[in-house]
């Protein structure tokens, strides 16, 4: 998947929030410690470093949702043979149910709040979790 396509995928799945251009998408593509999984109607990008991997975003298509797209992301995600990570971290908005049901099913836990994290284009704000999860060996645990 290209910056370009991953920038319009993130624009329709992000359409209360500003969206990552593809400009921005690029620049973290050609970083050496950024991992882009990637479908047909979603993808994944992830940054790993100092024993940490992080979600910076996933996105899949409004038309696509609900059909296992993140599961599989995610689990590419938390499966890659990374490994020098042993703890996994994310940020989701605190209004966003269905991601954090996800998440928790995956053996999240909140860990803090950032406030008014996340600015919607109609002038809200909602807090962001974050959370984390430890690695057995960068694997995921069932």
């Amino acid at each position: 998947m290209t910056a370009d396509e991953m920038a319009a995928v993130h624009a329709r799945a992000f359409d209360q929030e500003r969206a990552w251009n593809a400009a921005e998408f690029s620049d973290l593509l050609d970083s050496p410690f950024v991992q882009a999984f990637t479908h047909d109607f979603g993808f994944a990008l992830t940054r790993s470093v100092a024993g940490e991997t992080e979600l910076l975003t996933l996105a899949v298509d409004p038309g696509h949702r609900r059909k296992g797209i993140a599961l599989k992301l995610l689990r590419r995600w938390l499966d890659a043979p990374t490994k020098s990570a042993d703890t996994a971290f994310l940020e989701v908005a605190a209004d966003n149910t269905a991601a954090i049901a996800l998440y928790l099913d995956l053996g999240f836990a909140t860990i803090a709040t950032r406030p008014a994290y996340y600015a919607r284009k109609n002038g809200s704000v909602a807090d962001a979790l974050i959370m984390q999860r430890a690695l057995t060996c960068g694997q995921v645990t069932e």
